[in-house]
Parts: C-alpha cells; sequence; structure tokens
C-alpha cells in the first residue's frame, strides 16, 4: 500500500498510541497483531480495496467508485472524527482523510433505517476516539461501515460483524496509512457543528482519480 501524498501523522500533529484497537465488546480474535495483522480478513462480508494514499486540491472533488468510499485520493483536510455523530450526510473527501487516520466510519441510510434502530450504532461511536457516524442517503443496504481499504454493508444495527470490525481496524497500524494522527480538527477549517455537505451529483471532468491516473 503507497502512502505517497500524505503527511506522516507527526505532521498531522497526531499520536499513533492514541487509541487501542478493541472497540465496542469485540472479540480478542479480532484485536490485531504481528501475527495476525487484519483480523477483518476472518469477518464475513468485508471487502478489502487497495489504495494509494494521495492528496487532492484543497476543496476538489475526487471520482470515487464506491459510494460511501473507504479510501483513496482525498481533501487535504480531515473529518472531526473523535466519536463525531453528524446529522446529516458529510462531504466525502473528508470523511475518507479521517480513515487515513484509522479512524471508522459507520454510515446509514436514515431512509432504511429508523431512529429506534439507530440507537446501537450511536453507543458505538459517542465519545470513542477514531470513530464516524452520518447519514448517507441511497446505500443499497442500511448500514456501511468503513476503514482505510475496507467496508462492510449490513441490515442490522445488532449485528456482532460491526463490534468485530471496529475491534479489528480502528487505528489498525498495519492497514491504515497514518494510524493514530489527530483525529479532532482544531484549527484546520473544518467546522464539526457546519461540516461541508455531501455532493451526490456526478464529480464531472475536474474531479481528481480515486488513485493515479
Amino acid at each position: 500500500m503507497s502512502k505517497s501524498g500524505s503527511p506522516s501523522a507527526s505532521e498531522d500533529g497526531g499520536d499513533a498510541g492514541s487509541a487501542t484497537a478493541e472497540s465496542g465488546g469485540g472479540e480478542s480474535r479480532f484485536t490485531p497483531s504481528q501475527d495476525n495483522q487484519d483480523p477483518s480478513k476472518d469477518i464475513e462480508g468485508v471487502v478489502i480495496t487497495e489504495y494509494e494514499a494521495l492528496h487532492a486540491e484543497q476543496g476538489q472533488r475526487v471520482a470515487y467508485e464506491k459510494a460511501p468510499p473507504d479510501g483513496g485520493r482525498h481533501d487535504p483536510v480531515w473529518a472531526d472524527c473523535n466519536g463525531a455523530i453528524y446529522d446529516a450526510p458529510v462531504r466525502d473527501e473528508h470523511m475518507v482523510h479521517a480513515l487515513e487516520h484509522g479512524a471508522v466510519w459507520i454510515a446509514y441510510d436514515p431512509e432504511q433505517l429508523g431512529d429506534d434502530e439507530l440507537a446501537p450504532l450511536v453507543d458505538r461511536v459517542e465519545d470513542t476516539p477514531f470513530m464516524m457516524l452520518s447519514p448517507y442517503p441511497g446505500i443499497d443496504e442500511p448500514i456501511s461501515v468503513q476503514s482505510w481499504g475496507h467496508q462492510l454493508r449490513l441490515s442490522d444495527p445488532d449485528d456482532e460483524r460491526i463490534d468485530q470490525f471496529i475491534a479489528a481496524l480502528r487505528t489498525n497500524h498495519y492497514t491504515a496509512p497514518e494510524p493514530g494522527a489527530r483525529c479532532d480538527s482544531d484549527g484546520t477549517g473544518f467546522d464539526k457543528a457546519d461540516p461541508p455537505p455531501l455532493d451526490t451529483t456526478p464529480p464531472g471532468p475536474g474531479a481528481a482519480p480515486v488513485g493515479e491516473p
């Protein structure tokens, strides 16, 4: 996995040891180790894709091939991922940068998931570093969980695979390009209370490719 085009964790002002991989009641067998660097390979339904960690120009669209995206070129400014719960869809390019830092992003389709079903997802994210939750319209399943280069789509917010995914991939030093880099947005220009909205229109000819052309 290439890490070209991205600042180091120290340049982002982060601390690679600021979070552990175990989260949300995940079983110990899903904790990454030297002998098992990507435990998510044992989780049914996880799709793994290789990406280069590249920056677009600030504000530039990226022609992502997935919705939600799970890696690739991204905005230089990351979305706040310190247990961030967003009420509206957030611009993809910022969310992907947070994945580069080792965050896990839970996206859900508000048309398919009721408020009562949302509670288990909120509980997993609230006050948990390197976690984000946001609505995302038009997903083919009610829930899509992302980390860098990994995606799991499912229908049940109580599915134990969500906890396994978080345990395996949140701040995983073997799978994220910059695990533990900053997740707060202080001084970055990203407003957590009023984040840049998701643009659902086609990217257009000025969009940057996901990887090197």
